[in-house]
């Protein structure tokens, strides 16, 4: 069975709870709270859903102008990738090159060329622009 999109129910919903664009932490938890409701709900209707797809991007656009992360640098996304795979410096010989190329890279005395940045990301499975 399909279910077909009504506008006027997504009418009502955008009645009902009036979103805007979030300007304050009040407003941010008020959209949160109203978002986990309906992630909650069982049978959430086309109507819900694309009101829910609405809330969250305008939460994470108020959560990114508010906590921004800042970028880590090739080495620190590098040495976090090893610890959270329990690896050593001889684990990423094969993909970086010899064992003082991976020393030097660890350490912060070599920056990594594009090709090993396509290796590791290919190895960890990650975008290459953490580590250019």
């Amino acid at each position: 069975m399909t279910l077909t999109f009504s506008e006027d129910t997504y009418i009502n919903l955008l009645t009902q709870y009036r979103p805007k664009v979030i300007k304050t932490e009040a407003e941010n938890e008020r959209a949160i709270a109203i978002a986990q409701d309906l992630e909650h709900r069982p049978q959430r209707t086309p109507e819900e859903d694309a009101f829910l797809e609405l809330l969250v991007l305008l939460i994470e656009k108020f959560e990114e102008q508010q906590y921004p992360i800042p970028k880590q640098s090739p080495r620190s996304t590098l040495l976090h990738l090893m610890e959270e795979n329990n690896l050593k410096q001889e684990d990423l010989i094969g993909i970086l090159g010899s064992r003082g190329v991976v020393s030097e890279v660890v350490n912060g005395k070599r920056n990594l060329s594009k090709a090993q940045a396509k290796s590791l990301a290919d190895y960890f499975t990650v975008e290459v622009g953490l580590f250019i």
